[in-house]
């Protein structure tokens, strides 16, 4: 090898890309070249670390407890720990003849005067694994990532006292060039706005000279100056609002303008949120769907993190289903019913479009098959739209999904009873439901009976929780992929990981009644309530994250919708990889606390 070629090796492992030239270059003058036969202990407890070793050819196996914890091979690199803190529970052997480069210990510590270097290897997993992700997205990084509310324009805010004129505010609005007016009153803030004024004063009949409040009617919809400023837009898009206002330790610092904030990240959300609310037919929702799939990639190309792409796409498309609803359900059965998705819409987590998961809860009392012509209106327009036909029929044009809440209750009845594949397969489905259009009374009725419903059945959650356990990890003992041979030597990230955390953490809602759909909010509540830890919390968020945003882009190259979930791994990047591998031991041990917790082993 070529010492421009040891150079490359070098500078392809993170953190040495960091160094300067001028250290790189002492570094390599330093580095030397060894060779251990299969079966040397480099590494033990009682065999103290001499250096950091670059594997160029071979493999190590590390050994905790006589378990085989992790095997190194050709670019991976170990173990800082063992130099830094002078000990070690693993053992390292040789398992494969080796040829390493060799940083000793005492020209490795001084590396660890580079304080970048240093930050890095003494992070914990979950930091390590934070960083990895930052590096590995390093050239995308954008305004998206790195910049908050305080890093952006605020238009001057006009706040005045509930009993000021509305002439008197009108002229204070004039002088410090504002868009809004905000009352105080009590402590809180109310809100003025141009159409406030148009409709009250000019159309209606207050008079100038009456007091600000009497037209002040909608509570402010605020965001902290140190929250980012993808979540400003995200609240923009949610509440279909033009502004927020910027508050700075519980006071009103200024107000933020769409516009601003639009032309800071120029992804044209707001026009395709805008042509949802004025389209008027089917056709015209459906020349929306490119612009939909075209933020989704802009979005991703810049590096956003999976769970904002998804709360945004989950934004738009609960617009979609609102309008179509609207067109399809007449107006005097709009609130006498409630349209609920479930699935990845459910939970907040799709971006490319999946399979149908709807149903509808018809208010008791109400004849069910006054909506079954809507029903299958809206079937159809949604099939026009591009949401894909559910395989399993899960849709609101089959009847068994489209029921009355005494209906729903007889029914979460039957699960509760019931240990049938069916049953338990109807009853997680269900278990991500959010509503989309009509009353979201009827769901809350609902799944306060299902909570209720499922106190002390144990039997019914171990039976719901077996099914983390239905795939294998795709990761064998030595850490290496393991590929099917039947799919192109490929792996399918669905099945081997995303579905038992995602099902795990569901069953685990369900038994700690928590409310919340989407999986990192349910972890964060599953924290809250002390179930799991800060730090396996964060691990399984993280790994979440990672499996997420390596199926979006294989759902954005893959060429239908079968193909979606597989990615070879050969095809990432190696940094890419050894986060994959990391999110997959994290999967692993969360099958471990499943099991632990519900006490699989004893399910039949």
């Amino acid at each position: 090898m070529s010492i421009l070629d040891q150079r490359k090796l070098i500078e392809s492992i993170h953190p040495f890309e960091l160094l300067s030239a001028t250290a790189l270059d002492n570094l390599m003058k330093k580095i030397d070249i060894a060779y251990y036969p299969k079966e040397t202990l480099l590494i033990s407890k009682s065999l103290s670390s001499v250096a950091f070793y670059i594997i160029i050819k071979g493999s190590v196996a590390e050994f905790i407890e006589g378990e085989l914890h992790n095997v190194y091979s050709a670019g991976d690199s170990f173990d800082a720990d063992a130099l830094i803190y002078e000990k070690t529970e693993s053992r390292f052997v040789v398992d494969e003849d080796l040829i390493c480069y060799e940083i000793k210990k005492e020209d490795f510590l001084d590396l660890m005067q580079n304080k970048k270097v240093q930050s890095y290897f003494l992070q914990d997993f979950v930091t390590r694994h934070q960083h990895l992700k930052e590096y590995a997205a390093q050239s995308d990084l954008t305004p998206f990532l790195i910049s908050k509310v305080s890093d952006i324009f605020l238009h001057s805010a006009c706040v005045v006292g509930c009993d000021v004129s509305i002439y008197d505010a009108l002229l204070e609005m004039k002088k410090l060039k504002a868009s809004v007016i905000l009352v105080e009153q009590n402590n809180s803030y109310k809100i003025v706005t141009d159409t406030d004024l148009r409709e009250k004063v000019l159309l209606g009949d207050i008079d100038v000279h009456q007091v600000i409040g009497k037209i002040a009617s909608n509570t402010i919809i605020s965001i902290d100056t140190n929250d980012f400023l993808f979540n400003a837009l995200l609240l923009m898009t949610q509440k279909g609002i033009k502004r927020v206002v910027v508050m700075q330790e519980g006071k009103i610092k200024g107000v933020l303008e769409q516009l601003d904030l639009l032309s800071y990240f120029a992804n044209h959300s707001h026009l395709v949120a805008v042509q949802i609310d004025k389209a008027q037919t089917v056709g015209e929702l459906k020349n929306i769907q490119q612009d939909l799939k075209n933020l989704l990639i802009a979005l991703h190309s810049k590096g956003v993190k999976v769970r904002y792409i998804t709360k945004l796409v989950s934004t738009l498309n609960i617009k979609i289903y609102k309008k179509v609803f609207g067109m399809c359900v007449p107006e005097n059965l709009q609130d006498k019913c409630a349209l609920i998705v479930m699935g990845s819409e459910g939970r907040e987590e799709q971006s490319v479009k999946t399979d149908q998961d709807n149903a509808l809860i018809v208010k008791e009392a109400k004849d069910v098959a006054l909506f079954e012509e809507s029903m299958l209106l809206l079937n159809h327009a949604l099939l026009e739209l591009g949401f894909p036909a559910c395989a399993g029929n899960v849709m609101v044009s089959n009847p068994f999904w489209r029921r009355d809440v005494k209906g729903y209750k007889q029914l979460i009845d039957t699960w509760v009873s019931s240990l049938s594949g069916e049953n338990l397969q109807n009853l997680s489905i269900f278990l991500d439901a959010k509503c989309v259009a009509g009353d979201e009374e009827l769901l809350d009725e609902l799944r306060s009976y299902l909570h209720y419903s499922f106190h002390s059945r144990d039997d019914v959650l171990a039976h719901m929780a077996k099914a983390v356990l239905s795939f294998e990890t795709p990761l064998s003992l030595f850490s290496s992929f393991v590929l099917e041979k039947s799919h192109n030597n490929t792996l399918d990230l669905k099945k081997g990981g995303i579905f038992a955390l995602v099902h795990g953490v569901r069953t685990l809602a369900l038994q700690y009644e928590i409310k919340e759909t989407n999986t990192i909010q349910r972890i964060k509540e599953l924290n809250n309530k002390g179930i799991i830890d800060k730090n396996f919390a964060t691990e399984l968020m993280e790994s979440f994250d990672t499996l997420s945003s390596i199926r979006l882009k294989a759902m954005l190259e893959a060429k239908d919708l079968s193909e979606s979930n597989y990615i070879n791994p050969k095809n990432l990047q190696k940094i890419q990889m050894d986060l994959l591998k990391d999110s997959f031991k994290v999967i692993n041990k969360f099958k471990k606390f499943m099991s632990f917790h519900f006490h699989l082993s004893m399910v039949a």
